[in-house]
């Protein structure tokens, strides 16, 4: 199982083609502008597998945040090599390398450093502002140089000790439009990617009845252990749905909930903005470090990218690789097993 993990985005899309060329999905290519290292092409990939015109569907997406493509793909692509029973009527729609610039340059965000999960915002909200935590806490989070020692720890220990471990949380990973240097950087507008995919969400999926979405996303909460994050009210009787379905606990995106925290302009709002089918959207995450190495990790690939050669064998990227796809084989063997899990029991839900 191993094996399926491919660290660069250019092998593991070459495999995630081939096989589905040899399952006869129908695919799609969106091309975005920027380029990889040494010009490497760069898109958004997705396969259809089933029934063209299915009533209802599994939309599995990967790397909407770069780097944490490794993972999310090689679920993508061991579902390929032995491909569940699909329910009558339904498809799987495998959707890779949702930030294909990230994922190519270890990065977790896109060629205009935006966090592409904070980009989907509704029309009627303007791209800008910024929690006032946040504001506070830009000289730690984004030092104008590149990586050195500078007493990080003590520093985020600090913040944590003054204004909360919840409070600074939101303040920081919500969501921000005012730094453009900054982590967590919304953007100005609707980038690239999510335009084009939004535009084939609009163009592919009108016909559905039925959606479940699963996002996959690595960084937070204990290490190999799959949070699934639903945008269903606590304790609701969705919840209990999906807990069911599941046969694993779901966690609200609520700051005060676990490693959940709300996000502005997050991926999972498209899908109702623009479809009519009932939808469940399900985010898995795999945690990795604690929270405040993660965010160490970022901070100093941040660092490098905007004030340092962003060379891919440099520590700060070796350490975003380290950090959203850790390669110790235990860890990455737990991930895929889970990930197929719980891909095979949201196909399950299509059944209902």
């Amino acid at each position: 199982m191993i094996a399926h993990y491919l660290d660069h985005y250019a092998d593991a899309r070459a495999d995630f083609l081939q096989k589905g060329k040899a399952l006869g999905a129908k695919t799609w290519a969106l091309p975005i502008a920027a380029t990889g290292p040494e010009g490497l092409a760069l898109s958004i990939d997705i396969a259809w597998l089933g029934p063209p015109k299915a009533k209802r569907a599994l939309l599995h997406c990967s790397g909407l945040h770069g780097i944490e493509g490794v993972c999310g793909s090689a679920i993508q692509r061991a579902l390929m090599e032995k491909l569940p029973e699909l329910p009558p009527d339904t498809a799987l729609i495998l959707v890779h390398a949702m930030n294909p610039y990230g994922w190519a340059w270890r990065r977790r965000v896109n060629e205009s450093n935006v966090d592409l999960n904070r980009n989907f915002l509704a029309p009627d909200r303007p791209y800008e502002g910024a929690p006032e935590g946040y504001a506070k806490m830009d000289a730690l989070l984004n030092p104008p140089s590149p990586p050195s020692a500078d007493l990080y720890y003590p520093r985020a220990a600090w913040s944590v000790l003054r204004h909360g471990f919840n409070a600074m949380k939101q303040a920081v990973v919500g969501g921000q439009y005012a730094f453009p240097k900054g982590l967590f950087f919304g953007g100005t507008q609707l980038e690239e990617g999510p335009a084009a995919y939004s535009a084939w969400v609009s163009d592919n999926l009108q016909d559905l009845e039925r959606l479940v979405v699963l996002d996959i996303h690595t960084g937070l909460g204990p290490p190999a252990y799959d949070t699934l994050l639903v945008d269903v009210p606590a304790r609701s009787p969705q919840e209990a749905t999906l807990a069911k379905a599941f046969q694993h606990e779901v966690v609200p995106w609520d700051p005060d909930a676990g490693v959940a925290y709300a996000i502005e302009g997050a991926h999972m709002s498209l899908y109702e903005r623009l479809l009519t089918a009932r939808t469940d959207t399900v985010t898995q995450e795999f945690g990795t470090r604690k929270s405040l190495a993660v965010l160490k990790a970022l901070r100093e690939e941040n660092r490098l990218h905007l004030h340092g050669r962003p060379a891919l064998d440099h520590p700060a990227k070796v350490g975003m690789l380290e950090t959203f796809a850790p390669t110790a084989k235990a860890w990455r063997r737990e991930v895929l097993e889970r990930g197929l899990r719980v891909a095979n029991q949201a196909l399950g839900l299509l059944k209902d």
